[in-house]
């Protein structure tokens, strides 16, 4: 089981599509970065299964079953526990590459 399947059961795991302008269907407006889906949609989760996706596209990251991926608005927030302080860095690393990520929030990780 990947990132993504685990932590977003249902969640389609083909590679993302970027619409060219993105629009949420019931106001027309431009979706903001963290609330893309993984299709180029609205989603409110958007920038979580996107870090999620991100990870399983990671052959280094392996599925923590001890470890979550949240967000809060741009925030991409990781909650449980890590192995190794490495392995911590570069989720962080990872997660703060996905477009829309503002910051990475790790205070809720215990490493060991």
């Amino acid at each position: 089981m990947g990132w993504l399947s685990r932590l977003f059961p249902g969640a389609k795991q083909s590679e993302p599509r970027q619409a060219s302008t993105p629009t949420a269907p019931a106001s027309g407006e431009t979706i903001p970065p963290e609330r893309m889906g993984l299709h180029g949609e609205y989603d409110e989760s958007g920038l979580a299964k996107r870090v999620a996706l991100a990870f399983d596209a990671d052959p280094t990251l392996d599925d923590i079953s001890t470890l979550w991926v949240a967000q809060k608005s741009s925030t991409v927030v990781l909650k449980g526990k890590v192995p190794t302080q490495a392995l911590l860095d570069k989720m962080v690393q990872v997660a703060g590459g996905v477009n829309g990520a503002t910051e990475v929030d790790i205070s809720q990780v215990t490493v060991g």
